[in-house]
């Protein structure tokens, strides 16, 4: 079996047995995969979530943030009604949390059943010395399969010391580690 528990699923394959060949993958599938992606977790009030790894934060006054989300998901429905979210980067060892919101990884009882959660203006932020920012929503436009949500920065926590040293990252198609 493969996996080391925290980066890796375990299965009995090396490589995911009903995937595409790697050859006869679309060029621009493969560009995106080579682009290593922090990996967040986005809620809005409802509560509603998903993991997006696709997050880009535009310094200025105000600050922005924008990210690619579907718009068949239950945070599109939750973010648009309430005109607010959250942006809370994943650590390492959080691929599990990660997983669930994207639906990839069973959620018994729900998506927030599982961890602690605080509540904030902007939508759920994961309990305890977390970096997270709470956005009010600009504009969405149709962007490739998804729509680009822009968010206006309004506040801002930054975790302390050693809770923000190891980022969950998402390149190739898997979780990795900062070397």
């Amino acid at each position: 079996m493969t996996g080391d528990g925290e980066n890796e699923p375990v299965t009995i394959h090396y490589t995911d047995p009903f995937a595409t060949p790697e050859p006869e993958r679309a060029p621009l599938r493969r560009l995106r995969g080579r682009l290593a992606a922090p990996v967040a977790l986005w809620t809005a009030p409802g509560p509603a979530g998903l993991t997006v790894s696709s997050t880009l934060v535009a310094d200025g006054e105000p600050g922005r943030v924008l990210g690619l989300v579907d718009e068949e998901s239950e945070l599109w429905e939750a973010l648009t009604a309430a005109g607010r979210f959250v942006v809370c980067p994943l650590r390492q060892g959080e691929h599990y949390l990660a997983d669930r919101f994207a639906g990839l990884a069973p959620a018994p009882g729900g998506w927030f059943a599982q961890d602690e959660w605080r509540e904030t203006p902007y939508g759920p932020v994961l309990a305890g010395d977390r970096t997270w920012a709470g956005c009010e929503l600009v504009e969405t436009r149709p962007c490739g399969w998804g729509r680009l949500v822009e968010g206006v920065v309004v506040e801002v926590t930054i975790a302390s010391g050693e809770a923000d040293e190891a980022p969950l990252l998402h390149y190739r198609g898997r979780y990795r580690r900062l070397a």
